[in-house]
C-alpha cells in the first residue's frame, strides 16, 4: 500500500502508518529498529532500495529524508509504503524551506520506541557525524567516504570528532580483507618486515587498510596505485616470502602463502545493501575503527620515507618466494609460472642425465682396476738349467 501525503505533519504520517498496517492485516510491529537515510533527490531511489533489501534480514522502519533548505515557507510532503515488496515500513520525507534546517523535529516522532536507530548518509556524510542534527538521534552513524564529492576525505577531522557508534562503508568493505590477512598470520606465523597496499587512486579503503596494518604490525606500510577497481592487492613481506591477497578483477582473489600453492578466494565487491546489513548486525561501538582513525592521523604526520618498504626486505621476500614456488612446483609436478618453468628448465639442463652418470661411474671403476693391476707385484718363474 502506498499513501501520498502533501503538506502533512509527523502526526498524520504516524496515523497513516497505523492505518496501512491494519489494512495489510498486521497491526503488530515486528521491526527491530529504525533506519534514517539522509539523501538528495537524485539518489533517493537507490538508497531506499538498498535499505529495503537490508531490511529483509533486519525488518526495520525506513525513513528517507530529502532536505530542501531554502528561504521559502517550510513544508512537509510524505509517501508511506507498507507491503509492496517492503519487508518493514518505508516513509519518504521531503522537507522544504525552514523545516529542512530542523529535520530532527520531523523524524523524532516517527522513530520506533525502545529500538536502535541507525543513521546513514549514502552521499558521503558530514565531517563529524555525531554533531549532525540527525546524527545525534542515531546509535550508529554510517557514512561512505567513497561517495564524497571531495578529492579526499578529512579523516583527521573524523578522528578528532569521533564518538562511539561512528563507522564508514570504506571500513566495512575491508572486513573480508582484514579477516583473511589476520587468518594468514594465525595459520602461518611469521615475522612481518613490511607491508604494501595496492588500489585505485584516491581509494579511502586503501588508506584505512594501510593505517590498520601499520597499527597492528608496527612496520612500514607502502601504498601503490593500480587501475582498480577499488582495492586490488595487500602484501605482507616476511623472510620466507610475501603473504599476498590479490584481486585484480574485483571478483575473484588469489591467496598466496610461502611454501603453499595459491588458492582462489571469492572476494567480490559488495553492494550498499550488503554493507548496510553488516552494520545492522553489530550495534556496539567499533573500537578497532576508532584506533585505525587515530593511527591514520599519526601516519599522515610521518615522513614519506617512513612509509616505504626497504629494498632489502622486498628483495629478500621475493627471493624466498621464488625458491618456495620452485619447491612447490617440483612437488606438484608443474611450475607455477613461466619464470619458474624457465628456472626449472635451466636446472634440468645443468643436471647430468642418468646414462651419463652411469657411464662416468663405469669409467671410474675401470681406471681404478687398471691402476690396481699395475701396482700388483709380478711373480718370477725359475727357468730350467
Amino acid at each position: 500500500m502506498i499513501i501520498d501525503l502533501t503538506g502533512t505533519t509527523s502526526s498524520e504520517i504516524a496515523s497513516a502508518l497505523l492505518k496501512a498496517r491494519r489494512n495489510a492485516g498486521s497491526p503488530a510491529m515486528g521491526m527491530v529498529g529504525t533506519i534514517v537515510v539522509v539523501v538528495d533527490e537524485s539518489s533517493h531511489h537507490d538508497a531506499m532500495k538498498a535499505a529495503n533489501e537490508a531490511g529483509r534480514e533486519h525488518p526495520s522502519r525506513v525513513l528517507v529524508a530529502i532536505l530542501r533548505p531554502g528561504r521559502g515557507e517550510g513544508g512537509l510532503d510524505a509517501e508511506v509504503r507498507v507491503g509492496e515488496g517492503v519487508p518493514g515500513e518505508a516513509v519518504l520525507l521531503r522537507l522544504h524551506g525552514e523545516l529542512a534546517k530542523v529535520p530532527e523535529s520531523v523524524v523524532t516522532p516517527l522513530l520506533l520506541p525502545d529500538s536502535p536507530v541507525i543513521v546513514w548518509w549514502p552521499g558521503g556524510g558530514p565531517k563529524v557525524p555525531a554533531t549532525d542534527p540527525l546524527g545525534k538521534l542515531g546509535r550508529r552513524r554510517v557514512t561512505d567516504a567513497a561517495a564524497t564529492r571531495r578529492a579526499s576525505v578529512d579523516f583527521p577531522a573524523r578522528a578528532e570528532g569521533y564518538k562511539p557508534g561512528d563507522t564508514d562503508f570504506a571500513w566495512a568493505r575491508l572486513t573480508p580483507w582484514r579477516a583473511l590477512m589476520a587468518a594468514a598470520l594465525d595459520q602461518y606465523p611469521a615475522h612481518v618486515t613490511g607491508a604494501e597496499v595496492v588500489s585505485a587512486k584516491g581509494n579511502p579503503s586503501a588508506d584505512l587498510m594501510a593505517a590498520w596494518l601499520q597499527c597492528k604490525l608496527g612496520v612500514a606500510v607502502e601504498q601503490k596505485t593500480s587501475r582498480g577497481p577499488g582495492l586490488t592487492a595487500v602484501r605482507m613481506f616476511t623472510p620466507a616470502g610475501p603473504i599476498q591477497l590479490s584481486r585484480p578483477d574485483g571478483s575473484i582473489a588469489t591467496f598466496s602463502v610461502p611454501g603453499q600453492p595459491d588458492r582462489p578466494v571469492a572476494l567480490k565487491r559488495r553492494t550498499p545493501s550488503e554493507l548496510l546489513s553488516e552494520e545492522l548486525r553489530r550495534l556496539d561501538p567499533d573500537d578497532v575503527y576508532a584506533q585505525t582513525l587515530a593511527c591514520m592521523v599519526e601516519r599522515e604526520a610521518m615522513p614519506a620515507d617512513a612509509k616505504k618498504v626497504s629494498a632489502a626486505d622486498r628483495r629478500s621476500a621475493q627471493s624466498a618466494a621464488e625458491k618456495a614456488a620452485v619447491r612447490t612446483a617440483v612437488v606438484s609436478g608443474k611450475a607455477a609460472s613461466s619464470a619458474l618453468e624457465a628456472h626449472a628448465a635451466d636446472a634440468k639442463k645443468k643436471a647430468p642425465s642418468k646414462k651419463a652418470v652411469a657411464k662416468k661411474t663405469t669409467a671410474k671403476k675401470t681406471t681404478a682396476a687398471k691402476k690396481a693391476a699395475a701396482k700388483k707385484p709380478v711373480k718370477k718363474v725359475a727357468g730350467r738349467s
